[in-house]
């Protein structure tokens, strides 16, 4: 596989994200957890307090890999300005739109830590020929070993991601 060389990145101020919540319908949903991984490998996860319904695949795959003590909307809201800091970064997400979704709900549009504009990584993949639904099977491709990721964790999903980037966009760790 071709690599794609770090200067043809826009920016590598950039925060990979990941998600969990409550159902898939961003009217009635709210977002469960967070995963936030700094190119540099910087990382902060949280659960978030919750008292309202899952869905039955939350219930079944996403609530039982919680073990953290859970913070309020408002803490969480504190903690990830605190780590996202200035400079509006871009969120990476491996498809953002339920991730972007429920971090504005936590947020509201005004008072976003993040640039306006996420980047989707599932359509990088489309775009450079792969199938964005095969996103294990490519990372694997790239040498990863994808079990060290338990999966729908929203920290462990974005430290996968931002390994697949780096390994994809071949950045070493001494970048960012």
């Amino acid at each position: 596989m071709e690599k794609n060389p770090p200067e043809r990145l826009f920016s590598k101020n950039l925060i990979f994200v990941d998600t969990e919540f409550s159902t898939l319908d961003p009217y009635q949903g709210e977002i469960l957890s967070i995963g936030l991984v700094k190119l540099n490998g910087e990382e902060l996860y949280l659960e978030l307090e919750y008292e309202g319904e899952t869905s039955d695949f939350v219930k079944k795959h996403i609530l039982p890999t919680f073990s953290n003590k859970k913070v309020s909307r408002e803490e969480a809201r504190k903690q990830i300005k605190e780590f996202v800091g200035g400079g509006a970064p871009y969120m990476v997400s491996l498809v953002n739109q339920f991730d972007v979704i429920y971090l504005y709900k936590l947020f509201s549009a005004d008072t976003q830590p993040f640039f306006w504009l996420p980047i989707d990584f599932a359509s990088i993949l489309f775009a450079e020929g792969y199938d964005p639904e095969k996103y294990l099977k490519f990372a694997k491709t790239l040498g990863i070993n994808t079990n060290r990721y338990p999966p729908h964790h929203a920290l462990y999903d974005a430290k996968l991601l931002r390994e697949v980037f780096m390994k994809f966009f071949n950045i070493t760790s001494e970048i960012g």
